[in-house]
């Protein structure tokens, strides 16, 4: 069965120190990929943008500073759960979004509840036997 949490978010796309503006962005978290979270960004003038990668990135990056490479999520504060900086980058090309803190943790809290933390490999694993059972029962049906 596939489930899924969504949540919009709006977000600040930080431009440069002087000039920012408000987006809406799109969570999106499903228990056919339990360990991906999506975010999809609506840039004025662009085709919507979607990344993908590790909710428990997400998670962590909450509290404290955590990625590398293209993705990285870190507190404004260290010591407090205000705002939270997504920076995001394709070769030397990069974008900065500023979130709320609070919207966020209620989506992660969301789909907690879908898959607990440290349950997805067994969620992962039921759906590969399932899919695999669906596609015997189909050829079976289909030879005979």
């Amino acid at each position: 069965m596939r489930e899924s949490v969504q949540a919009e978010v709006m977000m600040s796309f930080l431009v440069s120190e002087e000039l920012s503006f408000r987006i809406p962005v799109e969570l999106r978290y499903e228990s056919s990929d339990p360990y991906a979270v999506r975010l999809t960004f609506h840039l004025p003038g662009d085709a919507p943008v979607t990344w993908a990668f590790g909710r428990e990135l997400l998670i962590d990056g909450v509290g404290r500073p955590c990625g590398e490479g293209d993705v990285r999520v870190t507190p404004v504060e260290p010591d407090a759960l205000g705002e939270v900086l997504i920076r995001l980058q394709v070769g030397n090309d990069q974008a900065l979004f500023r979130s709320s803190t609070a919207p966020l943790v209620a989506f992660l809290d969301r789909t907690d509840k879908l898959v607990p933390l440290g349950q997805e490999g067994s969620l992962a694993d039921f759906d590969a036997h399932l899919d695999e059972a669906l596609d015997r029962i189909l050829a079976e049906q289909g030879a005979g």
